[in-house]
């Protein structure tokens, strides 16, 4: 049996629109992932050939693309790191042009142990606001020498 194939970060991004487009809409076009990752068809088309042969999506006249469960898979852990960085920013009020840009920037990088680590130290401040309010008064200290 071989080992699963994994997906380049732009892959990953293709499956995540791709799992998005469907949740939204109910299908997804390459038309649609063209537009929202405002690249060309062609492209489009090509990662779509790519990620089909590798096993992850899988075309079905009169419903465009459809995720495979492996591809489902990838897709929502794909939006679990997603959600639990957007989570851990939101908890030191950045906004949210700045939150996108450093998510989309660092989400593939991360290790499963650093993601983990993330998710339990917003749990952390999210149950001790006080904590939260004291990390945020020493950072607006340490700035102000």
């Amino acid at each position: 049996m071989s080992a699963p194939i994994t997906p380049s970060q732009s892959a990953e991004d293709y499956l995540e629109r791709i799992h998005e487009l469907i949740e939204a809409k109910g299908y997804a076009r390459v038309v649609d992932i063209a537009s929202s990752l405002k690249v060309r068809q062609a492209s489009v088309t090509s990662m779509v050939q790519k990620l089909g042969r590798a096993g992850f999506v899988k075309y079905e006249k009169y419903r465009g693309l459809v995720l495979t469960d492996q591809g489902r898979a990838v897709a929502c852990n794909i939006q679990d790191r997603h959600a639990t960085l957007s989570r851990f920013f939101s908890l030191f009020g950045l906004d949210s042009e700045t939150q996108r840009a450093d998510i989309e920037g660092i989400e593939h990088h991360l290790s499963p142990a650093t993601l983990e680590m993330l998710a339990d130290l917003a749990g952390f401040f999210e149950q001790d606001p006080a904590a939260l309010r004291a990390f945020k008064q020493s950072r607006k200290s340490s700035r102000k020498k």
